[in-house]
């Protein structure tokens, strides 16, 4: 009988630790899962030797607006990190007696949930009970009355340094109705996670939208407080108006060193492999083809049903999901290439646009002329995809221009 017992117990000891071991290898594989999204990442801290964020430095701009009425420009990205997590900064500037009057929201709204493009209307933070002036909804310029009781706007949006990213067109639309109304901004610089390079087709100013404003590269290396002083000083405000802006920088930073996002800068940027595929993926936005949205792996895959099956076997549904109400071929097959594994730092590329160009069954369904003009920022990057130009030879067309925008942005950085 005691025998028994002793088996039974060894072996239940037994079962017992493999069970554990099961389940502590399912937590490892779920954890390598949920780290791919940006928002359950670690969160640096000042403790770490990383860089700091303007936002984490109150010492530095606390002082400027202490009894002052403040309008802040913010979305869920403009936060102050801490030990245990981050606050969002407006939750602290008035925990701290900062006289807050309204926040500016950008394209995605001052929450971050919308889709890309959508209409955001004005309301009120339910957290706060602040007004929210929507910056992208029936204006994308704050109006006159929106800051006539203010005394000093602060600005504070992570950027990824791709020119259709809309958050510096707003940054632009901003600067100008401050400099209009005489009211100077306080800008809190963050990290620009693909800073580290240039690249990309010159937009050509007849060009100009939302999506592109000014006469750069699809991806231009400067953080959001370097791309403000050559907003001013390339005098690119209506009539070259200037606005009285003060860059608080960041510590510990450099273009080449990488950084990690620790916040979805917007809802179809999830993690940093979609940052990186970005500038050229984003290409797609202007075609009919889908570039993951609506699907969990957005900006890591492309498809349309019109892809070859054969050349293009990888394939995915996109349906309705958090930031894509409406996602190209929605509950359609798509036919495409699975990048989430894809290797590519310091450039962007034409690969895939290729690719998928040649793979189209029926050409004519490709390109959505207007649309992908503005986020190439010239009509020329049609026409020689279309012609089968090479990758090589297209980028060989974009030099003399990127050689001429390195050397006007070098007047304006911060940061080695």
């Amino acid at each position: 009988m005691q025998i028994n017992i002793f088996k039974n117990t060894v072996f239940t000891i037994i079962i017992g630790a493999v069970l554990i071991m099961i389940s502590c290898a399912s937590k490892v594989k779920d954890e390598k899962v949920a780290d791919t999204d940006i928002n359950k990442k670690t969160i640096p801290t000042e403790k770490d030797e990383k860089v700091i964020v303007a936002a984490n430095q109150t010492e530095a701009y606390l002082h400027l607006l202490k009894g002052k009425s403040i309008g802040i420009v913010a979305n869920q990205t403009s936060v102050v990190f801490k030990n245990d997590g981050y606050t969002h900064l407006v939750d602290s500037l008035l925990s701290r007696g900062v006289n807050i009057k309204k926040v500016f929201a950008p394209e995605h709204g001052f929450r971050g949930k919308a889709d890309a493009g959508a209409h955001v209307d004005d309301g009120f933070d339910k957290k706060t009970n602040l007004p929210i002036v929507s910056l992208h909804g029936k204006n994308r310029k704050p109006l006159p009355q929106h800051l006539e009781d203010l005394d000093i706007v602060v600005f504070d949006i992570q950027d990824v340094g791709v020119r259709f990213y809309t958050y510096i067109s707003t940054l632009h639309n901003v600067m100008e109705a401050c400099a209009e109304a005489k009211i100077p901004m306080i800008i809190l610089d963050r990290p620009n996670p693909n800073g580290h390079y240039i690249d990309g087709p010159t937009l050509k100013i007849e060009n100009q939208s939302f999506l592109g404003m000014h006469p750069i590269p699809l991806v231009h290396g400067m953080t959001i407080g370097e791309y403000a002083q050559m907003i001013n000083g390339e005098n690119w405000l209506v009539n070259g108006i200037q606005c009285d802006i003060t860059v608080i920088t960041l510590k510990n930073f450099a273009h080449d060193i990488p950084y990690s996002l620790p916040i979805r800068p917007s809802p179809n940027l999830p993690n940093d492999q979609s940052i990186k595929l970005y500038p050229s993926l984003g290409l797609f936005e202007g075609t009919n083809i889908n570039a993951g949205r609506g699907t969990e792996f957005q900006f890591q895959r492309y498809g349309a049903p019109f892809l070859d099956k054969e050349k293009c076997q990888f394939t995915y549904t996109p349906i309705e999901n958090f930031g894509a109400k409406y996602p190209k071929h929605k509950n359609v097959l798509c036919y495409g290439e699975d990048l989430k594994d894809e290797v590519l730092n310091g450039e962007m590329t034409l690969k895939w646009i290729i690719k998928a160009y040649e793979n189209t069954t029926d050409k004519s369904k490709f390109f959505n002329t207007d649309n992908f003009t503005k986020h190439a920022g010239t009509a020329e990057l049609q026409k020689q995809i279309e012609a089968g130009l090479s990758e090589e030879a297209i980028k060989g067309s974009w030099q003399k221009d990127l050689a001429a925008f390195k050397k006007t942005r070098k007047k304006y950085l911060i940061y080695n």
